[in-house]
């Protein structure tokens, strides 16, 4: 049984294990400097992004994190989606599917001319996924990254 709600402030902690649990699945997680308190003052306190929950027979199962964005060309809200996650062990259950649908239907309530969201390009079964679900790739475009010690120093002066 799969249910998802928007998370809510008591979710911080669960919030964090799904996001070291993606680290490590990305072997990433000596990036992961998020804390539960960080979480809960950026995303309910100063409300910078929005997470969906999923369960699976009521136990946490995945995740979705997600924030507004705007396309000049279209004078459009969108919504840009920064994190889908779902348990390794609960993969194939449709959950994965059902967030995104979730949140397609959100995009689509609040007048959003794009849903969007990036991949690793290494990442072949999230590659297939999307592709499956008629998701296009923008090969065109090449993301850019500062980060906080780039911006401090472009900054300077």
């Amino acid at each position: 049984m799969l249910t998802i709600r928007y998370a809510e402030p008591q979710d911080s902690l669960q919030i964090l294990k799904f996001i070291k649990a993606l680290a490590e699945y990305e072997k990433l997680s000596a990036e992961v400097v998020a804390t539960e308190e960080k979480l809960r003052q950026t995303l309910f306190e100063e409300k910078s992004a929005e997470v969906l929950i999923a369960f699976w027979n009521n136990e946490p199962a995945g995740f979705a994190l997600f924030f507004s964005n705007y396309s000049t060309f279209l004078a459009q809200k969108g919504i840009y989606l920064e994190v889908l996650f779902v348990n390794p062990e609960l993969r194939g259950k449709g959950i994965g599917k059902k967030l995104l649908k979730h949140l397609a239907q959100i995009a689509k309530d609040r007048n959003c001319g794009r849903l969007e969201w990036s991949v690793l390009d290494w990442n072949k079964d999230a590659i297939d996924f999307y592709v499956s679900i008629g998701a296009k790739p923008n090969d065109e475009w090449t993301t850019y990254r500062m980060n906080e010690k780039t911006i401090a120093e472009f900054t300077k002066n």
